[in-house]
C-alpha cells in the first residue's frame, strides 16, 4: 500500500513542485509589514519558489496540528474505554480464580463429607 501511495501521489506531487521551482526563480520583495511595505527593516528578498513553498509547509502543519487537537476528544474517550475494558477484564480473571479456588475447596470437603 506504501507503495502505491508513493507512486500515485508522492512522485507526481515532487514532480510539480520541482518544475515549479525552477519556473518560478525570480526574486520578489516579501514584506511583514502590511502597513507600510516600503519598510526596509521588515522586508525581504526570496525567490518566490520559497514563499509559496514555506507557505505550503506551513499549511500542511497547521492542518495536521489543528486536526490532531480536534481528534483529542476521541483519543480520551478510546483511552477511558480501553482502561475500563482492562478493568472489566481484571475482575473477570479475579472472579474466574476465585471460582477455581472455591470448586478445588468444594472437592476437598465433599469427599471428607462422604465417607
Amino acid at each position: 500500500m506504501r507503495r502505491l501511495v508513493l507512486f500515485v501521489f508522492t512522485i507526481p506531487v515532487a514532480i510539480i513542485l520541482i518544475a515549479l521551482s525552477v519556473a518560478n526563480r525570480g526574486l520578489v520583495m516579501a514584506t511583514i509589514d502590511p502597513f507600510n511595505p516600503g519598510n526596509p527593516a521588515l522586508s525581504f528578498s526570496l525567490p518566490l519558489f520559497a514563499i509559496v513553498l514555506a507557505a505550503l509547509i506551513v499549511g500542511v502543519v497547521l492542518g495536521s496540528l489543528l486536526t490532531w487537537i480536534n481528534q483529542g476528544k476521541h483519543r480520551n474517550r478510546a483511552k477511558l474505554e480501553a482502561s475500563r475494558a482492562d478493568a472489566i477484564k481484571r475482575e473477570a480473571d479475579a472472579i474466574k480464580q476465585e471460582r477455581a479456588v472455591a470448586l478445588q475447596v468444594a472437592g476437598a470437603i465433599v469427599p471428607a463429607y462422604r465417607s
